[in-house]
């Protein structure tokens, strides 16, 4: 295999298939144990590891809010990305290290674990797209997807015979499962790097960066696949919200759709970027047609989904259930379902908001309505049949009653997304007290508010009104444009002011935080949590934006304040999250990042504002995001903290000489040095924080 160089190797964040298989040494690099950071300025508490349970659903979610609270967030602040660099630790300033560098790209790598690295789902090669190509054509999938990824390719300019080795591409996610790697990580030299940097064979080729599938809970839940889904259309909308020249590689924002359509112009925001966004959408295409084609539920049995402008749910709920379990096929390498069992019919609403938002950011990009101006040029490029096909003209003009069945990636997510969205509206909201409860089994709700989802839901909510009026989503949710108006996003604001509404008048304590929950006919819970006051301040933070009532704003600083004052612990600088306790898993550290971030963006004091307290004040708030991440994310020494490994993506490059394990001499270690006999993925795991 011809060698390359480090500064190309690393301009490729780009998996191929299994497919095209290459040899994996079998030798692999000893690591040697190194001296921790830590060991420098030892701290006065401990960060420790509870489990090593991986939840997909959370991780998944946090990485979502990792990756909005990095680089789109310094960019809005006028941070010029290009002069951000791994190797130049905090710099221009330690905090857009951390937003830029840290979590931007434990987000992203954390993406590639899950849908091409691990293992932890069911192969792409059965995804219905393309068992239905291997039909049309008469042929093997094997032979259709590898035929598939060359298309691909060549549709954003990549080499054909660039495309790296023994991926695993996920079609849909399993809930949970064991991060750690089975085998040797293959760290042997694949190409020469500046200096004496090297680039290991395992960032281009996957074989040894398999989980155990004994260990993997082979559950299908809403919020697992949702979660990952929200994490494939963001990089996607980011990697693929752009042309760039062929001859130069020079990114280009696109001024037509049919800019692609000359020689030296393709699709994606570069080479490598594009190929990554094109194998994100196919496996978001395949997954959507998987979920629509057989797992709903209509209380009977599962079952596939109608066209979702026409479904009502009072002639019959059909939702997605919490739980359904998988027996494979006993293919290791290309696993398929035998056979799926609904192991658990209640309908959730933590699993129904972590699809409703990723199915509103696709649908924002996927749009097709010609009386929607805010799609992308290169979106519309994306679509227009090659390389994905179009939506048939009746699903994307103005009637409802005339919409088909169709598989194309705009139809299958439109029906999908409004299942879910209708069956939000009918399942959980309580019309009474107008406010979400947690759950309903399918004949009745529940009486329980939980604050934390009941906020993500109104977020969840203000991306699915911005799609189907056609107002910018991905990275620009929070900009302004003229919406279509539509009744379903009409609905979609009612709900959203009802239900921050209840959080202003019936979940707000004594002392300013937030409750933890509420009981319908018995009032809000007493006990105190970090998450309700993360999901207050999310929930409130988007009810004004998407209303511009400024009493949601208002709302939104004093719980901010009051978590700051009450909860903030100036020796270990981070939060209680409950009474006299600090237990942080996935989604409390990914709250976290997006309060900081909507604090920054949205709540910060401004000239206008009659109360300018200190909490507010933007030097604080990012002053609270580094040392967060510093103590709760990367923490005190290697053996600690959230964010179990790292590479070269953040700091932690590989070198011909020299100790291997952490080079960076943070305290974070490289993949294959941390937490187990071979290492372990860079993935978040839970924590408990003591004095």
């Amino acid at each position: 295999m011809e060698k390359k160089t480090l500064k190309k190797i690393a301009s490729i964040s780009i998996a191929g298939s299994l497919l095209f298989a290459a040899g994996c040494t079998e030798k692999s690099v000893k690591e040697e144990s190194l001296s921790p950071k830590a060991a420098e300025d030892k701290k006065e508490y401990s960060v420790k590891v509870t489990d090593y349970h991986f939840d997909t659903a959370a991780n998944m979610f946090a990485y979502a809010e990792f990756e909005l609270s990095g680089e789109p967030l310094l960019e809005g602040l006028g941070v010029d990305l290009d002069i951000l660099d791994p190797k130049e630790v905090d710099q221009p300033s330690k905090f857009d290290y951390t937003a830029g560098i840290e979590a931007y790209e434990y987000s992203e790598e954390a993406m590639y674990e899950v849908t091409e690295k691990s293992g932890l789902g069911l192969h792409l090669i059965n995804g219905p797209v393309v068992s239905e190509m291997a039909k049309e054509k008469g042929q093997e999938n094997h032979e259709v997807l590898a035929e598939r990824y060359y298309e691909l390719a060549d549709a954003v300019g990549y080499p054909r015979e660039e495309i790296f080795s023994n991926m695993f591409p996920t079609l849909i996610e399993y809930s949970n499962g064991d991060p750690h790697y089975i085998m040797e990580v293959d760290t042997e030299e694949y190409a020469s790097g500046d200096g004496d940097t090297y680039v290991p064979n395992y960032q281009v080729n996957f074989k040894s960066l398999r989980w155990d599938r004994e260990k993997m809970d082979k559950v299908l839940n809403p919020a697992a696949y949702g979660g990952t889904f929200l994490k494939q259309t963001l990089w996607a909308g980011d990697f693929l919200g752009g042309f760039h020249t062929v001859d130069q590689d020079e990114e280009l924002e696109g001024e037509t759709p049919n800019d692609d359509k000359d020689e030296n112009v393709a699709l994606g925001v570069s080479s490598p970027d594009g190929m990554q966004g094109m194998f994100l959408v196919e496996g978001i295409w395949n997954k959507l047609n998987f979920i629509k084609q057989g797992l709903f539920y209509n209380g009977k049995e599962l079952t596939s989904a109608g066209i979702g402008s026409q479904y009502d749910p009072a002639k019959g709920f059909v939702y997605l259930p919490h739980k359904i379990e998988v027996e494979e096929d006993g293919n290791d390498l290309m696993p398929n379902a035998k056979s799926m069992k609904l192991a658990d019919s209640r309908s959730l609403l933590n699993d129904q908001w972590l699809m409703l938002w990723p199915a509103a950011e696709f649908y924002g990009m996927t749009d097709q309505r010609a009386e929607n101006p805010n799609v992308a040029p290169s979106f519309r490029a994306l679509l227009d049949g090659n390389p994905y096909p179009s939506a048939p003209k009746e699903n994307i003009d103005k009637e409802n009653q005339n919409d088909i069945e169709s598989t194309d990636p705009y139809s299958v997510n439109k029906d999908v997304l409004l299942h879910v969205f209708k069956n939000i509206d009918a399942m959980h909201f309580n019309n009474d007290e107008g406010t979400f409860v947690t759950e309903h089994d399918g004949s009745k709700q529940g009486n329980y508010v939980d604050t934390f989802q009941a906020g993500y839901t109104i977020e969840s909510l203000r991306i699915f009104q911005r799609a189907i009026d056609g107002l910018p989503v991905g990275y620009a949710s929070g900009e302004s444009a003229d919406g279509l108006g539509t009744e379903e996003g009409q609905r979609a604001i009612e709900l959203i002011k009802s239900q921050a509404d209840f959080i202003i008048d019936e979940l707000i304590m004594e002392n300013g935080l937030a409750a933890k929950g509420y009981t319908i006919g018995e009032g809000e819970d007493s006990e105190e949590s970090l998450q309700a006051q993360l999901g207050a301040i999310r929930g409130l933070t988007g009810a004004y934006l998407a209303t511009k009532d400024e009493k949601y704003r208002d709302a939104a600083r004093n719980i901010y304040v009051a978590m700051d004052e009450k909860l903030w612990n100036e020796d270990v600088k981070a939060y209680k999250t409950g009474k006299d306790e600090m237990k942080y898993d996935a989604y409390t550290a990914g709250g976290v990042a997006a309060v900081f971030r909507v604090a920054i963006n949205n709540l910060s004091n401004n000239e206008s504002d009659k109360e300018q307290p200190e909490a507010l004040e933007i030097d604080t708030i990012t002053s609270r995001y580094t040392e967060f991440f510093d103590s709760v994310i990367d923490g005190p020494s290697l053996e600690e903290g959230m964010q179990a490994s790292e590479f070269w993506d953040t700091g932690d490059f590989y070198f011909n000489k020299g100790k291997l394990g952490n080079t960076d001499k943070d305290h974070v270690p490289q993949i294959q040095a941390g937490h187990g006999k071979y290492g372990i993925s860079p993935v978040l795991l839970p924590v408990e924080i003591k004095k």
